[in-house]
């Protein structure tokens, strides 16, 4: 008996992925969520039939999934060899784990992104400060929830963070220094895109939320439930308190310029985020690939991210079922 194609959700944490097996159900698009977390892999063997969307994340060696990254890239090099249809696939997960691919990228596309040395080791992390010079903040080249991001006035402020506890070395080695850009009105946007549609756009309040944008409900919470405060932020949100709100005025936003970009290459799940910078700019300054939606918008939006995501998955899947 030939083997029914289905979608293979390949990722490595499974408490992200609830609202997306609600939509897929509610479809009515069959799926397996595959966990890459370690195992074998047979080159001999033909991929099953189906559709191989990766929901890989940057962040997953801090959730102690540190061979996730080497273990997507091979299924998607088996997949895609053998003719498999991707989502989001083997070359945009290079894009997912260096911020150095994105910007470079990003800039060859005519959009704007911040100004960014990118150091490799630590050793010349303080001297290439002074040379770069503040305000400035630093970042993880492998990044995700804000890992590593912190805003310094000077190179003396960083000197003291680096010989400090508080600081951690990137995953792949490399740290960013990258201007600090002042939003206008305190808030920063999330543009979410769906096989080269518009969904919504999201605020980020910066105050509370500072320099992460995981709309993921995971992300808000702390061990003991209690709300946390993301890197950058002035303070943790109060409970109950939203973070995040929908943005409905896109007017000024480079909606148009993100939809070519994703689609030259081949990105076709992601959320964008840009700032509004006090001195006129918009400013791009990361691409999401593993992009999660946010409760409290979904439930004011006027369509769903995780419904629109199953949507396409289940269009992709009609094709390659006989």
């Amino acid at each position: 008996m030939t083997q029914q194609p289905v979608v293979y959700a390949i990722h490595e944490n499974p408490d992200w992925f609830g609202p997306f097996a609600d939509a897929l159900d509610a479809e009515g698009v069959p799926y397996v969520e595959w966990l890459l977390v370690g195992g074998v892999l047979d080159l001999d063997e033909q991929p099953p039939p189906g559709v191989f969307w990766s929901r890989f994340s940057a962040s997953s060696h801090t959730r102690g999934h540190g061979l996730s990254k080497d273990h997507t890239r091979s299924v998607l090099s088996w997949a895609e060899a053998a003719g498999r249809r991707t989502v989001n696939g083997r070359s945009v997960l290079e894009l997912e784990v260096s911020k150095v691919a994105q910007l470079t990228a990003l800039r060859a596309a005519g959009i704007d992104v911040p100004r960014t040395v990118a150091v490799i080791g630590s050793a010349g992390l303080v001297a290439a400060a002074r040379r770069f010079g503040g305000p400035f903040v630093t970042k993880h080249n492998q990044g995700g929830k804000g890992l590593g991001v912190h805003r310094f006035d000077d190179a003396d402020q960083l000197a003291e963070h680096v010989a400090s506890p508080a600081f951690e070395e990137p995953v792949d080695g490399i740290t960013l220094l990258q201007e600090y850009v002042q939003p206008a009105d305190g808030t920063i946007t999330r543009v979410e895109l769906v096989g080269g549609e518009l969904v919504y756009a999201i605020r980020a309040d910066t105050t509370a939320g500072g320099f992460q944008l995981c709309p993921a409900d995971a992300c808000a919470v702390g061990p003991d439930g209690r709300p946390v405060a993301p890197p950058g932020a002035l303070r943790a949100p109060e409970p109950g308190e939203q973070i995040f709100s929908l943005r409905e005025d896109v007017d000024g936003l480079p909606v148009g310029r993100y939809v070519a970009f994703l689609a030259a290459h081949r990105i076709e799940v992601a959320g964008v985020e840009l700032i509004e910078a006090a001195d006129g700019r918009v400013v791009t300054y990361d691409v999401n690939t593993n992009t999660n939606y946010n409760a409290a918008v979904e439930a004011v939006a006027p369509r769903s991210g995780p419904r629109q995501v199953a949507r396409l998955l289940g269009s992709l899947l009609e094709r390659e079922t006989p």
